[in-house]
This record gives C-alpha cells, structure tokens and sequence, in this order.
C-alpha cells in the first residue's frame, strides 16, 4: 500500500514525514524503521494489517492510569521500529526487520476486524503499542478513525518521535498517549537510541495543546538516565510544558536485549525520583515494574488519602467519584475517572 506523508524528489528519492527522521530515501532502499519502501519513487509501507501481536490488556498495563481507569483496551503491534533502543523490551518484534535482514512476519487482517475483535472483548479503547505506532501510522489511522466511527477510544503507546503533520493527521481520532521520554539529555537519545530529544519534547507539548490526554514514562537505567540533575530537569519540564496534572510513569529497568551489563535498577532510585516529581508540583507520580510498592497507588495530591489502591496491572478499590476525592472532593484529573 503506498503510504502517507511523503514527498517525491529527484532520480525517484522520496523524502519520508511520517517520522522526525524524515529519511530521504532512495530507489528500491527503506526508510530507518526497515517498514517503508521506496519503489520506483512511490514509498510503500509493508506492514498495512500486518499484525504481529494482538492482545487484550488492562488499560493499566500501557501504562495508562487516569484513562478509563479498570477498562481493557484491545493492543496491537506491527514489526518494526524507528528507534533502536539497545534496551528494547520487544525487540523480538520491534527490531526484526533490523536484526534480520528486512524480514516482515506476520498475517494479514483489516481495520474493520481489529474493531470488531475490540468489541467483541468488550474493549473501551484500541492500544497502538509493543512497537512504535508510528511506523504502522497507515494502518493506525485506517483503525483509529473506524473505531471513533463505533464509539471506541484511541492510544498511542508511543516514543513521541512523530512529525507534527503526522499527529495533525491522527488527532482527529486520537484520545489519548503514553509518551516514552526516556532520558533528558540528547547523548542519551543518540548513543543508546540513535535518535534525538528535542522532536520527542515537541511532540509532548503538541499533544497537549491538541488536547490529547497524556501521561509519561521514564525507564531508569543505572548509571545512563538515572543522575539527581536530569531527573529534576526533567520533571520540572514536565510540570512546566506539560501541567502538573501530567501523570509521570518511573520505570525499572531489567536487563535485555543489548544491554545485559547494567544491574536492575534498585527500587530505592525509583523512591528517590518519585520524590523528585512531587517535589517539582507533579500530582501524580508512579513507580513501574515493583509489584506491591505505594507508587503504583493513585493519593490525592490535596489531602493525601489514597484513592486508588492498584496491584500490578489492576485496581482493587477505587475511591475517586466524579473525577473527585471522595474525601475531600479536589479534582482528581484524567479521563472517564469515574
């Protein structure tokens, strides 16, 4: 199928702007994310319907806590990546095309049966995640605007490293994100993701200006992103781009994939920067990947009673009525906070 948001160029080059890598890419050659094809000047995407995962989710698990929080939300996933994150926690579907020589795995099914599959589990929204939804934007689209049309909700699970033309285009359709911002200084971005920072901030702040609900996540790796510094910058912009109501996901990382030299991160780093969030005004800050710790539970930011009382991936009380705290009834923010 050919794919959207390209430009034709000189001696059959076409110039990708699906991604802030706008690759310029040549004859019978693919873009950086192994899925996008340049064939004789016209760039196909090789992965329309091609769906390699599918799974029913807690709405949690993206993670997502202040969007319909208790609901499912069917998730799906192409192969392939713009990225290349040495830490991939998917690499076997995100990098293989990179890892093996172009190849694209996987059947075949059509938007409409992706929805009809979501409604048939009872889903509330459909997740674009385990890889980057960017890189099947084609399809992403083609869903996301059917399942509008039924009443569904959309999420990105996403690295934030679309063009603003692209995230123009899917905001119609678009209701929510969990936005990767996986370190705070572009030496990170480009050794360990070969990538950049600044179109990721970019895209945060143009989702929040297009009212697309957001929330962030953090993987802290020991000694690469983990420095008091960065963390406190980082937070900061958060609270200061993105309003203090920014729900911010502290991850813990564990090694894989290319990155097998570092240790886990110790749950004691993941308290300290979770101090550093509230410290910055953030209201809602959570640790990740620590089963059983307060930072997976929702308190209220005004009289610190805890409303919502999570264990990994699901909500066993639920204390927020109306968007408020029940005990005394400040705004809890997010969507469908019933």
């Amino acid at each position: 199928m050919e794919a959207y948001l390209y430009e034709s160029l000189k001696d059959k080059q076409v110039k990708c702007h699906l991604c802030s890598h706008r690759c310029v890419i040549k004859d019978g050659r693919r873009g950086i994310c192994s899925v996008r094809e340049n064939r004789s000047g016209v760039l196909e995407t090789l992965v329309y319907g091609r769906i390699i995962a599918s799974h029913v989710d807690p709405i949690e698990k993206k993670p997502l806590y202040h969007f319909w929080p208790e609901s499912l939300s069917y998730s799906i996933a192409t192969v392939g990546c713009n990225f290349r994150c040495v830490f991939c926690q998917n690499a076997d579907i995100a990098q293989m095309p990179s890892d093996h020589k172009g190849t694209v795995r996987c059947g075949y099914v059509t938007p409409e049966e992706v929805v009809d599959a979501a409604m048939k589990s009872k889903c509330k929204s459909i997740s674009y995640t385990y890889t980057e939804p960017t890189i099947f934007f084609e399809f992403a689209y083609d869903t996301a605007k059917h399942a509008h049309a039924k009443g569904i909700q959309n999420v990105f699970v996403t690295n934030g490293y679309m063009t603003s033309e692209a995230l123009e285009m899917i905001n119609p359709y678009l209701d929510a994100a969990n936005v990767d911002l996986k370190a705070f200084t572009n030496d990170f971005y480009k050794t360990y993701c070969s990538a950049k920072l600044a179109p990721v901030k970019e895209t945060l702040i143009q989702m929040k200006s297009l009212g697309i609900f957001v929330e962030v996540t953090t993987l802290i790796i020991p000694g690469l992103n983990d420095e008091k510094q960065e963390l406190e910058d980082l937070a900061a912009f958060i609270a200061e781009s993105l309003g203090t109501e920014t729900p911010w996901h502290i991850s813990r990382f564990h090694p894989t994939y290319k990155l097998m030299d570092r240790p886990h991160t110790p749950v004691e780093t993941l308290v300290s920067a979770r101090n550093i969030g509230l410290k910055a005004g953030l209201k809602y800050v959570y640790t990740g990947n620590v089963p059983g710790e307060n930072g997976e539970k929702t308190f209220c930011y005004q009289c610190g009673k805890m409303l919502m009382d999570r264990w990994g991936f699901y909500v066993r009380k639920n204390r927020v009525e109306n968007s408020r705290c029940k005990y005394c009834r400040a705004i809890i923010h997010g969507v469908g906070l019933l």
